[in-house]
């Protein structure tokens, strides 16, 4: 038995499995401890992956080398790229998963994945000595010593769930709540706050009224998670079902607020304001006659339904009343009500952009004890802090990603920068620079720096270089091709867009709104050939990222420019350089912000809530610039 590591992660969930995961593929000695071996990667909420902005920070996590996305696939149950009447930069894959082969696939990956052990318990003591993390101690009293520790702990630290008004602690329903790390922590000067979240009713299928429901089926082309082609859907696709609350609905819902956890006092902390419970919804936006509901199957062959737009802590017997008065649920039977769940969380503004905590060093935080909330966002993070774990003991430079290069990089400065008030949840709004950061090329972006450090492989590297080189020669043969005006014409006319009078290249063709690829092989033999000789697992992929660069280049070229003249910023270092609490010229709000904060850049500087334009020209004159 092994007692000494170089990485130890303690939380088995999607930001643990994607940190143990990725420390030992670097080839630290890893780690990872939970407190249930059979729930590993559990998704403790909706049976799904991906979604606004979600998507993308998978496809992120895949092209740097990362696990999430190839689970995802192989027990997809339902795959559907949302947005796809919108740009390239909004399109946003997601899928359902079968619950319980989620979970084992995982299991399965970690369990047979080098230089990575296992452990069944519960840690309450972090080992400290001299500010620098040495271990754990864990609730069987066994010391691990390591050199590194990556904190994943989700939403166990002092969880307590709300049924209504009866209260249990735990983590997840039926599963126990982590006590001793926060107020070991707290003592040793980090800043903890609480947090709630929530999960609906599951359902059983064989009492739903089907013929009541709308039917929505899933997509069935090329798109998936994984960059990898050997990587697919393996499961039996299953379709998601639609039905709506009504005003009935809402009566029952409001006569059970006075026992609501969060409208009787019995929830102070807050919550997700992008996914909220169906009591908040009722009062919020009371005008509103019905909400949409989301039946979602739970796994391949299971009976079990999530409920998705039905979160609530209400009583359970006004959750049942409730749903009675759904039509398509008059006859319901559930197997488990939804609840509400807080748990401790700690200001992110005290972690390095590595995760590393500024106050113990060698300490890694990552997933919801940072604010934040998805299964996508918690993966994200410990891919970053199992990397960087890694590199830590092994001596290497940190691993970090900019605004500009990823989801995950605007994740995490969004995170240690501005700190969180509510559950932290992706948006493709938050992003600046969402152009350049689409799904579709995760792996031209992130899979060379996933390789430079050893995580992506030489075979997902190779493939990258071969679908770059395949698109690049696409699109040099659409700028070099021309076809005569009359030939032309018959591609344009029948799709309403204004007919030639010349030649023209079909590059330029291509940059009409109306016209796609397709539309363009008919004219072109030369084309033709060239698309049959790229490889099939390789060709949708590259025609449609030959495509959109074609036909969003300008946009493309330009959102670069801007973010290449703010990353001169980036390169002003400033952390150690100046005591802000003396510079007068600054504002009051900034100097309080900036010391606590001590941002690394003039750039991180400038996204602090409450240091202005003007406080960033003082720096800037205070730095020669």
């Amino acid at each position: 038995m092994r007692f000494e590591y170089d990485v130890i992660v303690v939380g088995a969930g999607h930001a643990g499995c994607e940190a143990a995961a990725a420390a030992a593929r670097l080839g630290a000695s890893t780690l990872l401890i939970t407190h249930d071996l059979n729930k590993i990667a559990q998704m403790s909420c909706n049976p799904a992956i991906g979604g606004i902005a979600k998507g993308q920070i998978v496809r992120e996590i895949d092209a740097l080398g990362g696990m999430t996305a190839i689970v995802t696939d192989r027990t997809a149950i339902q795959f559907r790229m949302l947005n796809r009447s919108k740009g390239p930069a909004m399109w946003s894959p997601r899928a359902q998963s079968d619950r319980n082969k989620f979970s084992a696939l995982w299991r399965h990956i970690l369990e047979y994945t080098p230089n990575l052990n296992l452990w069944q318990d519960q840690v309450n003591q972090l080992v400290i000595e001299d500010g620098k993390v040495a271990g754990v101690i864990t609730a069987l009293n066994v010391t691990f010593k390591s050199r590194a520790v990556v904190l994943t702990n989700g939403t166990f630290l002092n969880g307590l769930m709300h049924f209504g008004r009866t209260q249990i602690e735990g983590g997840r329903i039926s599963e126990l709540a982590a006590h001793g790390l926060t107020e070991q922590l707290k003592e040793l000067g980090f800043v903890a706050d609480r947090m709630k979240t929530g999960t609906p009713v599951r359902i059983d299928g064989r009492s739903v009224k089907w013929e009541l429901t709308e039917e929505q089926w899933g997509d069935d082309d090329f798109h998936k998670f994984s960059f990898l082609p050997g990587v697919q859907r393996e499961l039996k696709q299953r379709p998601c079902y639609i039905t709506y609350t009504n005003t009935e609905t809402h009566d029952v819902l409001r006569r059970g607020l006075p026992d609501s956890p969060l409208y009787n006092g019995q929830i102070k902390s807050i919550g997700p304001r992008y996914c909220p419970s169906i009591e908040t919804k009722i009062v919020t936006f009371a005008d509103k006659t019905e909400h949409q509901l989301f039946l979602e199957p739970e796994g391949e062959e299971t009976c079990e339904f999530y409920l998705n737009g039905f979160s609530s802590s209400l009583p359970i017997d006004v959750q049942i009343e409730a749903l009675t008065t759904v039509p398509a649920l008059s006859d319901v039977q559930i197997y488990r009500p939804g609840y509400a769940i807080e748990y401790d969380f700690f200001d992110p503004t005290q972690l390095e952009h590595t995760l590393e905590t500024k106050r113990i060093s060698g300490l890694f935080f990552a997933g919801q004890i940072n604010g934040t909330t998805g299964y996508e966002e918690a993966a994200g993070q410990g891919l970053i802090a199992g990397i960087n774990a890694a590199l830590k003991v092994q001596g290497r430079a940190p691993f970090t990603l900019g605004r500009d290069q990823a989801y995950i990089g605007v994740l995490i400065d969004d995170l240690v920068t501005k700190g969180v008030d509510e559950p932290y949840r992706m948006f493709t709004s938050r992003a600046e620079y969402r152009i350049l950061l689409r799904q579709d090329d995760a792996d031209m972006r992130l899979t060379p720096l996933g390789y430079e450090i050893g995580l992506a492989t030489q075979e997902r590297y190779d493939l990258m270089v071969e679908k770059r080189r395949y698109r690049d020669d696409l699109i040099a043969l659409l700028k070099s091709t021309k076809v005569k005006a009359d030939v032309a014409n018959t591609v344009l006319e029948p799709l309403g867009s204004t007919p030639l009078t010349e030649g023209t290249r079909l590059h330029d063709m291509l940059l009409r709104p109306q016209v796609t690829f397709k539309n363009l092989l008919p004219v072109s033999k030369k084309l033709v050939h060239f698309v049959d000789e790229i490889p099939a697992y390789l060709r949708d992929e590259v025609i449609e990222a030959a495509e959109i660069l074609v036909k969003y280049q300008g946009y493309i070229d330009r959102e670069r420019g801007i973010a290449d003249k703010i990353g001169r910023l980036e390169g002003v270092r400033i952390r150690g350089k100046w005591d802000y609490d003396i510079i007068t010229a600054l504002s009051t709000e900034a100097r309080q912000k900036l010391k606590r904060i001590d941002p690394e850049t003039i750039a991180q500087a400038s996204r602090i809530p409450g240091v202005s334009p003007n406080d960033i020209n003082v720096l800037l004159l205070l730095s020669g610039r």
